[in-house]
């Protein structure tokens, strides 16, 4: 298992160059100034020069990449052009609050999504298994930004039982957790019910059974246990996608995490946001796969890597 991690760590180091270079170069030959965005329309073009030459964007791309990756390699990911603020520091302080509405979101949908597979699969074909599925092709078709908006139209604006918008508590959690893990929810479903199928009717099941034991051990320990792989899948990369891709919820909601903090960075040409933040995703990205591999092996003593 050890020499598996430190080989997938150095296939790491060549994936996350190749997200360096494409985010670099995408992002220079995209349209629009980001000294123009800086200073605004009316600024003098002296000015717009010597902010230009302070930034080394009149360097050669070649010069400016090798500038930024010996940056990289000391572990500085630059400074703000809008705040001149750190970029580590700016995202040290943002991603602990898209883990927190990831971590939530994922735990929902978990906790909703197997339970309903579990359920689905133990009774196919009756009222919980048709209602499970129709929550799931609900939950598939239903974009997040829809969603998001129906609850706050629901929660928030008719009923005021919690805030629409915002970071705080428990209670803005709610809303924003619910929103992104609704399509975990539904696959989860799917997913486990699939799964608990062909586990049910295995032939260690029907052992299992034979020798007296219960339906909740056998369910819980024998058929879920081994049913986990295809779970743990879902699992792995939703949350990856959770804490990689939350824009438009965290947008929604006002939610103060990284992926508003990208769209900001965006929306003002802030580059060096813009590439250290891709960077630092695309290795959260690498590292929550890997720790799924090894979870692989952990809910399956059958799988090895050699």
């Amino acid at each position: 298992m050890t020499s598996f991690i430190v080989r997938r760590l150095l296939l790491a180091i060549p994936t996350l160059f190749g997200v360096l270079v494409v985010a670099f170069l995408l992002l220079y030959v995209a349209p629009g100034d980001p000294v123009q965005a800086m200073v605004g329309e009316r600024a003098d073009e002296e000015t717009i020069a010597r902010l230009r030459q302070e930034l080394r964007l009149d360097d050669p791309l070649p010069v400016q990449f090798g500038h930024y990756i010996a940056g990289i390699a000391k572990g500085d990911l630059g400074r703000s052009y809008i705040t001149n603020r750190p970029i580590k520091k700016d995202i040290l302080e943002r991603f602990p609050k898209t883990l927190q509405l990831a971590g939530a979101a994922m735990l929902i949908a978990t906790l909703c999504g197997v339970t309903l597979g579990v359920f689905s699969a133990r009774n196919p074909g009756g009222l919980v298994d048709r209602l499970g599925l129709g929550i799931a092709y609900l939950g598939i078709s239903f974009p997040v930004y829809w969603v998001g908006l129906l609850l706050i139209l629901l929660f928030a604006v008719t009923l005021h039982w919690l805030p629409p918008s915002g970071f705080g508590g428990l209670r803005y959690l709610v809303l924003p957790a619910i929103a992104l893990g609704m399509r975990s929810i539904a696959f989860l479903a799917r997913m486990t019910r699939s799964a608990m199928l062909d586990a049910l009717g295995a032939d260690y099941v029907r052992t299992a059974r034979a020798k007296g034991l219960s339906e909740r051990l056998v369910v819980g320990r024998h058929a879920l246990r081994n049913a986990l792989i295809p779970i743990i899948t879902v699992l792995g990369l939703d949350f990856g996608a959770y804490l990689t891709g939350s824009i438009l919820t965290e947008t929604i909601f006002s939610w103060p995490g990284l992926g508003r903090y990208v769209v900001n960075a965006i929306a003002r040409r802030d580059l060096p946001a813009i590439q250290g933040s891709v960077l630092f995703l695309s290795a959260v990205f690498v590292l929550v796969n890997l720790i799924t591999d090894v979870a692989y092996a952990k809910a399956d003593p059958r799988v090895t890597y050699a």
